[in-house]
C-alpha cells in the first residue's frame, strides 16, 4: 500500500532515498537549500518542500500528513528533530548521528505509541543489525567493526572527501571513544591506537578509534567490543595536528576586534577541500566480526562490504549503503515487520524474526552485497 513518508534533508544520502523509496510510495523531501532539492524535481511520486528545518514549528508543519518520517538532518540538529517528530506522533527512522542520548526520548515514544528507529545507517546502523540477529542464537564474547567511506582517488593533502556532513566528521575526531573490554567500559581518545590494515581491491589503510558503539554499549552485555573508522595512512597525524593545536576548539577565541570559535574557521577552510564531487568515484568499506559460542561450539561470522560507487545511477557507495539500509528499516516499519513502540537501536531490528533477511535482500536487490565467511565447528 502506497503511504506518505516525509524524509528531513535533502543531502547525497537523503537524496538517494527519497528516489528509492519514490518507486512505492509518495514522498516529500524537504531541506532549506534549494540547489539539494534540484536533481528531485519533476520525479514520479516525489515533490520537494524548501524548509528551514532548525525550526520545530516548520518541522511539524512539513511532517502533518505523514505516515512515516525519516531524519537525515546533520547531527547537531538531530535529537531535537527526532524529539519533535515523536512529540508529533509520528513513526521515524533516523540517520542522524547526534551526541545526545536517544534513549532519553524513550518513555516519550512509548507515550506517544511511535516507533523510533535511530541509528539506521551503515555504521551504525547495518552492523548493529548483524550483531542483533546472532546475539539471539549465539553467547558472544567479541564484536569488532572497522567501517570507511574514502574517495577512490587520493588527493592531497588530505586524501579524504566526506560524503556526508562534514561537521559529523569532526565530531568523530573529537567525541571520545567507548570500547569495551574484559566486560568494562573503556574510554579512549579518538583518533587514538592506530593500525595499518591490507584490505584486498582497497590497499593499506589506517584504522583508528570512534564513538561508534553507542546503543550497543546499553544494549548488548558483550565482554569485548569495539569500533573503529578507516582512513588512508597520514590521515590520522593530519587530524591530530589539528585537534591538538586547537583548531576544533568551540570556545570563542579574540582575534583582533572580534571573538570566534576555532571551529568555525577550520571547517570554512577545510569543507571546500572535502567536498565530495557529485560524481566522485569513491567506496564504503565495513568488516563487523563477531566471535563466540553457537550451540556450545566456538564459531566466528565475518561480514565484508566493499561497495563503490555507482555510475549506472549516479549515487555514491555512501548513500547507498546508508541509505538503503534506512530504505530497508523504514519499510520493515511501514509493512509491520518491525512494530516495537519507543526507542529503537537497530540491534532490536536485526533479533526480530526474518528482519534481519529483509534487510539483507533489500540492499542486495539494490547491488549492495554482504560476504559472511563462517568459521569453527
Amino acid at each position: 500500500m502506497c503511504k506518505n513518508v516525509v524524509i528531513l534533508g535533502a543531502g547525497m544520502v537523503g537524496r538517494a532515498m527519497a528516489m528509492d523509496l519514490s518507486q512505492d510510495h509518495k514522498v516529500i523531501s524537504a531541506d532549506r537549500d534549494a540547489n539539494a532539492l534540484k536533481s528531485l524535481a519533476n520525479k514520479p511520486n516525489l515533490s520537494t518542500q524548501i524548509a528551514d528545518l532548525s525550526d520545530p514549528k516548520v518541522v511539524l508543519r512539513v511532517i502533518d500528513q505523514a505516515d512515516i518520517v525519516i531524519g537525515a538532518v546533520p547531527g547537531f540538529m538531530g535529537y531535537q528533530t527526532l524529539k519533535t517528530v515523536i512529540e508529533a506522533g509520528k513513526d521515524i527512522v533516523d540517520i542522524s548521528f547526534f551526541s545526545e542520548d536517544p534513549f532519553e526520548l524513550d518513555e516519550l515514544a512509548k507515550a506517544q505509541g511511535v516507533v523510533a528507529v535511530m541509528d539506521a545507517g551503515v555504521a551504525p546502523g547495518m552492523s548493529n543489525v548483524i550483531l542483533g540477529y546472532h546475539n539471539t542464537s549465539m553467547e558472544i564474547s567479541d564484536f569488532s567493526c572497522y567501517v570507511g567511506g574514502l574517495p577512490q582517488e587520493r588527493t592531497w593533502p588530505y586524501e579524504y572527501k566526506a560524503p556526508f556532513s562534514p561537521i559529523d566528521v569532526i565530531a568523530e575526531y573529537t567525541r571520545t571513544s567507548h570500547l569495551v573490554e574484559a566486560g568494562k567500559l573503556i574510554e579512549k581518545p579518538a583518533l587514538s591506537e592506530p593500525e595499518l590494515i591490507n584490505y584486498p581491491g582497497v590497499g593499506t589503510l589506517e584504522a583508528f578509534n570512534t564513538d561508534g558503539l553507542r546503543s550497543l554499549i546499553k544494549t548488548m552485555h558483550i565482554p569485548n567490543m569495539k569500533e573503529k573508522t578507516l582512513r588512508y595512512p597520514g590521515h590520522i597525524e593530519l587530524m591530530r595536528v589539528l585537534r591538538e593545536t586547537g583548531f576544533f576548539g568551540e570556545q570563542e577565541i579574540q582575534v583582533g576586534d572580534q571573538r570566534i570559535r576555532p571551529l568555525d574557521l577550520t571547517t570554512q577552510l577545510l569543507f571546500p577541500k572535502w567536498k565530495l564531487g557529485e560524481q566522485e568515484a569513491e567506496f564504503t568499506l565495513m568488516q563487523v566480526t563477531i566471535k563466540g559460542l553457537e550451540n556450545d561450539q566456538p564459531v566466528e561470522y565475518k561480514y565484508d562490504l566493499l561497495d563503490r560507487y555507482d555510475e549506472a545511477t549516479k549515487t555514491s557507495s555512501m548513500a547507498r549503503t546508508t541509505g538503503y539500509t534506512c530504505t530497508a528499516l523504514t519499510r520493515l516499519v511501514l509493512d509491520s515487520h518491525y512494530q516495537h513502540h519507543g526507542i529503537s537501536p537497530p540491534e532490536y531490528v536485526g533479533a526480530v524474526p526474518n528482519c534481519f533477511q529483509i534487510i539483507l535482500g533489500h540492499l542486495a536487490a539494490r547491488g549492495v552485497h554482504y560476504r559472511v565467511t563462517r568459521t569453527g565447528a
